[in-house]
């Protein structure tokens, strides 16, 4: 997956495939899938089926030049994310307002 994100950011990578990165990355971060989750089996193997064939697909898409490259990049990747405590303390108070609206709601 490393390789992946270095390879959108790689001047020789063709815009398509970054286009298709990004729109696979999408897709396996939204709660809204092709199939609900909530139909058994069904459900859940659309993620199983579809972001491997995803990955794969985006890889044909990538020149080999350019996957060589990235690949002996990502051992030496240090993934250095930084923390920011402003955002966690937002999405913490969002969800602390959508529990009291529940509770309201729902219960009194």
């Amino acid at each position: 997956m490393i390789m992946l994100h270095l390879s959108t950011k790689h001047p020789a990578t063709p815009w398509y495939a970054k286009l298709f990165i990004y729109l696979i990355l999408a897709y396996a971060l939204s709660p809204i899938d092709l199939i609900p989750d909530f139909i058994p089996v069904i459900g859940l193997l659309d993620d199983l089926l579809l972001l491997p064939f995803g990955i794969w697909l985006a890889l044909k898409m990538i020149p080999d030049h350019v996957k060589k490259e990235c690949m002996q990049a990502a051992k030496d990747y240090n993934w250095k994310k930084k923390k920011n405590f402003a955002f966690a303390v937002f999405i913490i108070v969002c969800w602390l307002i959508f529990a009291v609206f529940l509770l309201r709601r729902f219960f009194l």
